[in-house]
């Protein structure tokens, strides 16, 4: 087999390359991308954190009634809030909050647009589909490297490798949500003179909103799988403690972080579940 090792493709060298020329030609975008980032960051987390405790559990408490018009989930939410604040991890929990919502904007704001094109163009979801396999593949620690090189440490690299890793999801689902319309629907649409901009929004859209809500409970809950991740670059948020546990082997520590980000995912997934 030495006649196949000899003559290794360079695939490293070639990513280290193109990663090096970016940095030396791009700074400028990764700088203002960076700016732009923090700017949301705070601004989240200012209005978590300002407030007191207390009213911010009452908003969420009014969000979840709003979505789900269930009591039950209220209670959830508010028993979810308040044991949080118990177990002392109130502050790390909206940091985390913070790093959910801030990756569900980015990847709704560009799956859905993306999943809507990708449906009316057969072409170019045969372009996606591969890209979107590899970045969801890849092992997200991967995607840590050239973040760091291009953002440095802290909420921005954490964030960047979180939308890589979850934005193929609300794409894949916003087409399929498309792709699937009847086209007994489309024809009907047609056949009443609605223009494409119309029967997108008044026909093809809400079909698809089951999957794209499905979409976006996907987002989350695969935006918390990565807060421990994102710690190993300096985020800050739930994954810290949990970091700080393992590298302790702190039993009760890890428990305790461990726990909190259980109640987190199921709050939010009983906030944003389809059917309420």
């Amino acid at each position: 087999m030495d006649w196949l090792t000899g003559t290794k493709i360079p695939v490293g060298e070639v990513a280290r390359d193109v990663v090096d020329w970016l940095t030396a030609n791009g700074a400028w975008f990764f700088d203002g991308m960076a700016d732009a980032i923090n700017a949301l960051i705070d601004a989240i987390l200012w209005v978590l954190q300002t407030p007191h405790p207390l009213v911010v559990i009452a908003a969420f408490a009014a969000l979840a009634w709003f979505l789900q018009r269930s009591w039950s989930v209220v209670v959830l939410v508010v028993a979810g809030f308040l044991f949080i604040i118990n177990q002392d991890y109130w502050e790390q929990t909206t940091e985390t909050l913070t790093l959910v919502l801030c990756s569900v904007l980015v990847c709704m704001g560009v799956g859905v647009p993306v999943g809507i094109a990708a449906a009316h163009r057969p072409k170019l979801y045969a372009v996606l589909r591969p890209v979107l396999d590899l970045m969801q593949t890849l092992p997200t620690f991967v995607y840590l490297i050239p973040a760091i090189v291009f953002f440095g440490i802290g909420m921005v690299p954490g964030l960047v490798a979180t939308a890589i890793f979850v934005v193929p999801a609300p794409i894949r689902l916003t087409h399929l949500g498309i792709v699937s319309t009847p086209l007994d629907l489309r024809e009907a649409g047609l056949a009443f003179g609605a223009t494409p901009g119309q029967l997108l929004r008044k026909v093809e859209l809400p079909y698809a909103l089951p999957q794209i809500m499905a979409g976006l409970t996907q987002t989350i809950m695969l935006s918390l799988s990565m807060v421990v991740i994102a710690a190993l670059v300096g985020a800050a948020g739930l994954g810290v403690p949990v970091v700080r546990a393992l590298n302790t082997v702190n039993t009760a520590l890890g428990f305790e972080a461990g726990l909190v980000i259980v109640v987190v995912a199921i709050m939010l997934d009983r906030m944003f579940r389809r059917g309420g």
